[in-house]
């Protein structure tokens, strides 16, 4: 048994069944065993060939390329911002900073640095929504109910909990479509928006994440949970925490509307290849100068239509 395991076993058994969004939160982000703290201890390093996934930001220099061009246009249509910045939030192990370098830049992780009280610019995420931890409601019948976390003989399990809170329920009633029988609810996401639209005082929100529309809810009838080990998936996100990368495909409608409720309006919600390619031709041709064509066709064909862009403005 694994130092965290045995550290959640011991929660439920003083607590009771745990909240998903607290196993999720010990998974990855416990100050000693969490898989993302690993990066800060002697662990196996979770990015790349040799760890458990890829992300976007790997795929450089075009990726950073093709974002700061993208940087660059909003800064001109940003026009009379006495210092542009560019915060970026899951900045992780910094992939980004040579291509953004060239602004005024501020990247935080979830756990450290802090956005500046106010600025103007934009804040852009990679793949950093789809890690926060969420809640998970079943459906029963015409009500729903908490799905929490219990213990079985040589793990944990899903267990069915009590009726969800009024929060949840409104939250369910506004996007859970009638076919899906287990759905994410993704508090943390909507406070992060409204964290954002707080601190930013003139300029954009970029995101960039894998996820879903509201009309493709009906997709994920079981929702969108996944853990990923050596590039593999799996369905049972309770297995081995802290060992595993877990993720919930991102509700773009869901994060539209938070930034809508907070002031930002909505410039586009669309697929990542559908927003690369208005950048333009002659961005490409930059941004794969020294031969990095197939880092674009990846971009464009390999993650460009699971991978969604959300761009909002505040004005």
């Amino acid at each position: 048994m694994t130092p965290l395991t045995a550290k959640i076993r011991d929660e439920i058994l003083h607590h009771g069944p745990m909240r998903f969004s607290r196993f999720m939160d010990l998974a990855l982000y416990d100050s000693e065993h969490g898989y993302y703290r690993r990066r800060r201890h002697a662990g196996p390093d979770p990015f790349g060939r040799s760890g458990d996934f890829f992300t976007a930001e790997q795929l450089q220099p075009v990726f950073g390329r093709l974002i700061a061009a993208a940087i660059d246009d909003l800064a001109a249509a940003l026009r009379g911002a006495a210092k542009f910045t560019v915060v970026e939030i899951g900045a992780g192990r910094g992939e980004m900073a040579d291509a953004l370098g060239r602004f005024h830049y501020v990247p935080i992780d979830i756990d450290g640095g802090e956005m500046p009280e106010r600025f103007s610019g934009v804040v852009f995420s990679n793949e950093f929504f789809d890690a926060l931890p969420v809640e998970t409601a079943l459906r029963d019948g015409a009500a729903w109910r908490e799905q929490r976390v219990g213990i079985r003989s040589d793990g944990f399990s899903f267990i069915a909990g009590p009726l969800v809170d009024e929060k949840a329920a409104r939250y369910l009633e506004r996007h859970a479509h009638a076919e899906q029988q287990l759905v994410e609810l993704h508090f943390n996401a909507v406070e992060w928006m409204r964290r954002i639209a707080e601190r930013l005082e003139r300029g954009y929100v970029l995101t960039i994440d894998y996820g879903y529309t509201a009309r493709e809810a009906v997709r994920f009838p079981n929702g969108t949970l996944m853990s990923y080990r050596r590039h593999m998936a799996c369905e049972d996100v309770l297995e081995d925490p802290g060992n595993r990368d877990i993720t919930s495909h991102v509700p773009f409608s869901v994060l539209q509307a938070a930034g809508e409720n907070v002031g930002l309006e909505t410039i586009c919600n669309e697929t990542l290849m559908q927003w690369l390619m208005r950048l333009g031709e002659s961005r490409f041709e930059q941004a794969i100068s020294g031969g990095h064509a197939l880092q674009l066709k990846t971009l464009l064909y390999g993650l460009g239509e699971t991978f969604r862009v959300l761009l909002q403005r505040k004005p």
